[in-house]
């Protein structure tokens, strides 16, 4: 069976800095952009030899704001995936938008190309609330730009919203709810406010007009049975999607798939290595096109991390976890878990179907903790020494959730 791998691509310029926002960034540095693409082009050629054995089954570019970015670019990088890779016609392929930076024809273009999915940087319906944090669109920009890319052919539009800004009130996150859903996207993300040090919000984190933590909660329990009721099934502790438009490209993160990023601050997990690219585009573009290396940290992922993972990873999902997956990956007794998550029923924390665990949306409000203390009972009950039945070296099953596709896989063809 050929191995599949997501593809990210990180482009870190926008026109402006949001508040909120910790990504990496960068405003005023648009004369950059040639050198950077140049830069990216380099690097997809240079990682050709590494992607000859997989099949890029999803591809995401994100940011910053890739539609500032221009679309003319983001066209080119794919076609040079496709021509150094092997792009599935019929895989995944996300762009993230903002409604101030994107067009019909933009859209069109990058629709003729191949991509098939927008993610828009909605975030509010209030306008005032917009623009406290920064935005440069209003709420009718975005009802704009959900318009115009179902004229240009996209049939995966999602929605990306936050909840706890500035000034919000239960009554106006159920307002940005009730707008945004009558725009019938095909998949909501809808993240809680976290104030950031070194963001613009950092020196308010304290003041009053930032909802607390009950509010928070209470905004997203509200929005959990809201988009419940209207078809959108919550897969993810943020993600809710009508029935198949679940981001195929995210689950890869959350179900330990493999994935190669490009670009500054883009992320890396093949083939049991994980890197991560230095997070200054200068010296990306720098260190790329004279030849050096642009890996900022790399590491290799023993099997007790990855089962670590499995666990952190897994309990993102409503999808869960079982216990034969976790013994698949490390054989490891789950005692200790087990009595942990069997008293998170109890407490309405957790539910447990077949021999799956999974959070309810109250457990995925305690989820940091509530995981962290899983994580801790089991390195606690960690195996001494290596197994009679696995020699030191041997490889260890892999395990995937990914939805196995029936019928032969068709390709991009490369394109010079």
């Amino acid at each position: 069976m050929e191995k599949r791998l997501g593809i990210y691509i990180h482009i870190p310029f926008c026109a402006g800095k949001c508040a909120y926002c910790d990504f990496y960034s960068r405003v005023g540095k648009d004369a950059l952009m040639p050198r950077y693409q140049k830069a990216l082009l380099s690097h997809i050629r240079e990682a050709g030899s590494q992607l000859e054995g997989y099949i890029i089954d999803t591809v995401y570019i994100g940011g910053g704001t890739p539609s500032f970015y221009g679309a003319s670019r983001l066209v080119e990088l794919f076609e040079a995936l496709k021509k150094y890779g092997r792009v599935m016609v019929d895989g995944e392929a996300t762009v993230e938008v903002n409604p101030d930076s994107i067009s019909y024809a933009d859209m069109v273009k990058l629709r003729r190309a191949g991509f098939n999915r927008l993610s828009i940087g909605a975030q509010s319906a209030n306008d005032g609330i917009l623009k406290s944090i920064g935005r440069l669109h209003n709420f009718a920009k975005v009802e704009e730009t959900v318009e115009n890319a179902r004229k240009a052919g996209f049939e995966n539009v999602s929605l990306d919203l936050i909840y706890g800004l500035p000034s919000q009130t239960r009554e106006d996150w159920a307002d940005t709810l009730t707008k945004m859903l009558a725009l019938k996207p095909d998949h909501i993300s809808a993240y809680g406010l976290k104030i950031e040090e070194g963001t613009a919000l950092w020196p308010f984190k304290d003041s009053p007009f930032i909802p607390d933590d009950d509010l928070q909660a209470d905004m997203y329990l509200f929005a959990v049975d809201m988009l419940g009721r209207y078809g959108y099934r919550q897969y993810e502790v943020s993600n809710f999607a009508r029935r198949g438009f679940a981001s195929r490209h995210n689950l890869k993160y959350w179900q330990m798939g493999e994935y190669m990023g490009f670009g500054a601050a883009a992320h890396s997990c093949v083939s049991g290595q994980r890197y991560s690219c230095v997070a200054d585009l200068e010296l990306y573009a720098d260190n790329i096109l004279s030849g050096k290396s642009v890996v900022d940290h790399a590491e290799s992922v023993t099997d007790f991390e990855r089962a670590g993972e499995y666990l952190m990873l897994g309990l993102r999902t409503t999808y869960g976890i079982s216990e034969e997956e976790y013994y698949n990956i490390f054989p490891c007794k789950f005692d200790n878990a087990r009595q942990i998550l069997e008293a998170y029923v109890k407490r309405g924390w957790m539910v447990k179907n077949g021999d799956r665990w999974s959070f309810t949306p109250e457990g995925f409000l305690l989820s940091n903790v509530l995981i962290g203390e899983i994580l801790d009972a089991q390195t606690k009950q960690r195996m001494s020494i290596v197994s009679p039945w696995k020699q030191e070296g041997e490889d260890v099953y892999q395990f995937s959730m990914f939805s196995k596709r029936p019928g032969e896989v068709q390709l991009f063809h490369g394109i010079t």
